[in-house]
């Protein structure tokens, strides 16, 4: 089975490539969602000790939880040393799921592909891109977004420049779903042949 690992900086359009991905039959791993769950489950009392602040109602409150890494950065090393195990857990469970049904290819959409060391675990890397500006607009229109936000989260993410040049695949949403989707399909096509850069050029 073909590991393909799904990356791209924040508003780049990383969930919604997913998701055609998934709409072509290609099971995924959502990397967010997994976190969403954790933040309700095992990592609600390891977390509790870290940021007793942030855990509201039996539960992981993000925005508590960002409140408090924005006042203190230097737990971000901390609160990973929690919650990618546990992440790593369920996703190594995930694919042993996909091999298990015969599936040939599945997903691990990754935020921090790169920055966690996260390609290695994978055969083939896909980096989602598209036009600076168009990145900043979709980012600023999120609700309680701010510049000031926006910039913090930058700011731990490689350059989308680097990105792009450590990739297999590059996807550019920049230019509308439909165009998003051919690339998706096309690249499904090319990985399935065993083709890597060469075929993205």
């Amino acid at each position: 089975m073909i590991v393909v690992g799904l990356t791209g900086s924040i508003g780049m359009g990383k969930s919604t490539t997913a998701g055609l991905f998934a709409q072509e039959g290609i099971p995924v791993n959502d990397a967010d969602r997994v976190v969403h769950e954790l933040y309700r489950g095992e990592a609600v009392e390891p977390l509790r000790k870290l940021f007793p602040e942030a855990v509201k109602s039996g539960a992981v409150d993000r925005a508590a939880l960002a409140e408090n890494l924005a006042k203190n950065p230097a737990k971000f090393k901390e609160l990973e040393a929690i919650v990618h195990p546990l992440v790593r857990e369920r996703e190594r469970r995930f694919l042993d799921e996909q091999r298990a049904t015969g599936a040939d290819m599945a997903v691990l959409d990754i935020p921090l592909l790169f920055e966690t060391g996260g390609a290695e675990r994978v055969d083939v890397v896909v980096v989602v891109s598209c036009d600076a500006e168009i990145q900043r607009r979709r980012v600023l229109e999120r609700p309680g977004m701010t510049l000031e936000k926006f910039e913090m989260i930058s700011s731990r993410q490689i350059p989308d420049d680097e990105k792009r040049r450590r990739a297999d695949f590059v996807i550019d949403t920049g230019h509308g779903i439909e165009l998003a989707r051919q690339q998706v399909t096309q690249v499904i096509a090319a990985i399935r042949a065993g083709k890597g850069k060469e075929a993205d050029a």
